[in-house]
C-alpha cells in the first residue's frame, strides 16, 4: 500500500516528535511519503495530488482544517471509487470529524487505531456536506454555518494570527462577545428547504454533516442529535436571538436534550438547503471563515469518501 502522511506542523497539538513517531510506525506497514504543508491550501494540493498518482492512503495529522483540505483536495473532481482512501490521526484543538467517526482523538491511541485499520482492511464510506456559492463550491465534513458561529470562527482566526491558544475558554470568551454585537431586530436570513418550504426572519443557520456538531472542550454540543454521516444534512436556525431563547437552546445543545422551541427551524436529515441573506453575512466551514455571503447552498452528497477505521 502506498501511503502520504500530511502533516501541518501548525497544529495546536502536532509535534516533531509526535510526527516521527507517527512516520515510523506508518512506514513498517506502507510504502510512506511524508509532507509538512507550509502554507494554506497546502494539504488540498497534496490530496489533489494524491487522487491523480495512485496512492492508496492519504492520512492527515493535524486539526480539522487540515482533514478539510485534504477531503477537498481528494474530491476536487468529485468523489469517485479508485480515489484514495482517508486516514486522520488528530493533532488539532477540537478534532470532531475524528471524534464523530468514534476514532481516539489522542495521537499515539489514533495511530494505533489506523495501524489496525490499515492491516485489516478496516474501512467505511462517510457522507459529506458540500457549499455552493458564486465563490464556488467547498466540502465540509462535520459543521458549517452562516452568521453568529462564523463570527466566532472569523474572530478566534484574527486571536491565532496573534499567536494566541484556541482553547475552550477562549471560544465561549469570543461567542459572548460576538452574540452581544448580534442585530437582533433585523434578521437577515431566508431558508429555503426542499418541498417548497420557505422560512423568512432568521438570524442565524447552523448546518451539521453529523453529531455532535462540535465540541467545547470534551463536551459535545448536539444540535442535531439524529443527523449522521449515513443521513441528510441537519439545519439549526433562530428566528429569535433573545437572551433567554439563546440560553434556553444553549443548555439543550449542552445537555444533550434534543432542542424544541418555538422561534427553532429543525430538521435532521435534509438533502439540500439554501439559505439567501439581505445583506452579507459570515460564512465558516468546517471552523475555516470563507468570507461574507448572501447566498448559498449546502448540499448532502452521501459515501463521498472512504475513511479507515
Amino acid at each position: 500500500m502506498r501511503a502520504l502522511l500530511v502533516v501541518n506542523p501548525q497544529a495546536t497539538a502536532t509535534t516533531p516528535a509526535g510526527r516521527d513517531v507517527l512516520a515510523h510506525a506508518l512506514a513498517s506497514a506502507v510504502e510512506l511519503d511524508v509532507l509538512e504543508t507550509s502554507y494554506r491550501g497546502h494539504a488540498a494540493d497534496a490530496g489533489r495530488e494524491a487522487a491523480g498518482a495512485g496512492i492508496d492512503l492519504v492520512v492527515a495529522h493535524g486539526g480539522d482544517g487540515t482533514v478539510n483540505e485534504v477531503v477537498n483536495g481528494l474530491l476536487a473532481e468529485g468523489p469517485r471509487p479508485d480515489l484514495p482512501m482517508l486516514g486522520v490521526v488528530p493533532g488539532g484543538s477540537a478534532n470532531v470529524f475524528a471524534g464523530a467517526l468514534g476514532l481516539p482523538r489522542e495521537p499515539v491511541e489514533a495511530t494505533h487505531r489506523l495501524l489496525r485499520a490499515v492491516e485489516e482492511r478496516s474501512s467505511r464510506r462517510v457522507g459529506l456536506g458540500r457549499v455552493a456559492d458564486s465563490a464556488g463550491e467547498r466540502w465540509f465534513t462535520f459543521n458549517a454555518g452562516l452568521g453568529w458561529d462564523a463570527d466566532v470562527v472569523e474572530r478566534m482566526e484574527q486571536a491565532r494570527a496573534r499567536g494566541r491558544e484556541a482553547t475552550p475558554s477562549r471560544y465561549a470568551r469570543i461567542a459572548a462577545s460576538c452574540f452581544f454585537r448580534l442585530d437582533r431586530r433585523n434578521p437577515r436570513l431566508t431558508v429555503e428547504l426542499p418541498g417548497g418550504e420557505t422560512v423568512d426572519g432568521v438570524h442565524l443557520a447552523f448546518v451539521s454533516n453529523t453529531d455532535p456538531w462540535s465540541y467545547l472542550g470534551g463536551r459535545p454540543l448536539r444540535l442535531n442529535p439524529s443527523c449522521s454521516f449515513d443521513r441528510g444534512l441537519g439545519i439549526f436556525a433562530l428566528r429569535n436571538v433573545r437572551m433567554a431563547t439563546v440560553l434556553r437552546h444553549l443548555g439543550q445543545v449542552i445537555r444533550g436534550v434534543e432542542p424544541r422551541g418555538s422561534h427553532l427551524l429543525r430538521s435532521d436529515d435534509v438533502e439540500k438547503i439554501r439559505v439567501t441573506c439581505s445583506e452579507p453575512v459570515r460564512l465558516q466551514v468546517d471552523g475555516d471563515h470563507l468570507g461574507e455571503r448572501t447566498a448559498v447552498e449546502f448540499t448532502a452528497v452521501p459515501s463521498a469518501v472512504q475513511v479507515a477505521v
